[in-house]
């Protein structure tokens, strides 16, 4: 079992991880959370509230209510009090390991998943409430007691209801979560351009482009002279001059959204590669 608990400045929460299964509490309103997996996973809130924003939409999840969220997506949560009671979630994660093991199991002696089936859109999805995720879910409830530790095996059993309860929900959950092929590549500079304003390890600008690393490397070579990291500071660094000096934004409002962590290391970054201030600018 894992176990976090943080209470410093930000709201007391405590997250459990039971063998891929996740339990949540939140003991005041959180600020919002960049999530992004590389795993399937379905959240379940128990209590309170979630909003799910894409930046296009927002999804409300509410008691008793769960959402389905494809791999390598990313969305900002936030967890929330709703009706005097605070947040408590479920979060099943199904990793591409569990998934095979899975496909094996109810694919055996069968035809495979063809690979024309339906699939289902890369967004979140809101999920019915069914008999199935209603019995799942009542019966993992218990686990909320810190005190009562499950054990791996029933946990892995409680993910494969979850895989099942899927499949009943719409028979193109089969062919999405069983699809194993490597990702289509997607255009580099497409992707930086949308996220620079994220914080990506090489490894996983990679993954996310879908690349191995040595590929991403040498596709990356071709298109610019500058190291990934250099490229995406330049980036960030040409769309904050831009929002100063357009005049209708401040300095202080810029800097975190064009991805520095604080207002010091931008300013220094910006008078290395303009020469004046980002006040001078501002002016």
């Amino acid at each position: 079992m894992e176990k976090i608990d943080e209470q410093a400045d930000s709201p007391i929460k405590l997250i459990f991880n039971y063998n891929n299964v996740f339990y949540s509490f939140f003991y005041d309103d959180l600020g919002g959370c960049v999530h992004q997996s590389r795993e399937y996973a379905v959240n379940y809130v128990y209590s309170g509230e979630m909003i799910l924003d894409n930046g296009c939409e927002q999804i409300n999840v509410r008691k008793g209510e769960c959402v389905f969220i494809p791999r390598d997506h990313r969305i900002t949560m936030y967890k929330k009090t709703y009706e005097g009671e605070r947040y408590c979630g479920i979060f099943l994660m199904f990793t591409r390991s569990f998934l095979r093991e899975m496909y094996k199991k109810i694919y055996r002696g069968k035809p495979a998943v063809p690979s024309i089936a339906s699939r289902l859109d890369g967004g979140v999805l809101k999920l019915p409430r069914t008999v199935e995720l209603a019995s799942l879910f009542a019966s993992m409830t218990p686990y909320f007691d810190p005190e009562v530790k499950p054990k791996d095996d029933f946990m892995s059993l409680k993910l494969q209801e979850g895989l099942m309860a899927l499949m009943a929900i719409d028979d193109r959950f089969g062919p999405t979560l069983f699809d194993f092929n490597e990702p289509w590549k997607i255009d580099i500079l497409e992707f930086m351009n949308e996220n620079y304003m994220y914080e990506f390890s090489m490894e996983e600008l990679a993954h996310y482009t879908g690349r191995s690393l040595a590929t991403f490397k040498r596709d990356f070579a071709k298109i610019s002279e500058l190291t990934p990291q250099k490229w995406l500071m330049k980036k960030r660094l040409e769309v904050a001059y831009d929002m100063i000096s357009a005049g209708n934004r401040k300095v202080v409002e810029v800097y975190a959204e064009v991805g520095f962590k604080n207002p010091s290391h931008f300013s220094t970054a910006f008078k290395k590669y303009y020469g004046v201030s980002p006040t001078a600018v501002a002016r």
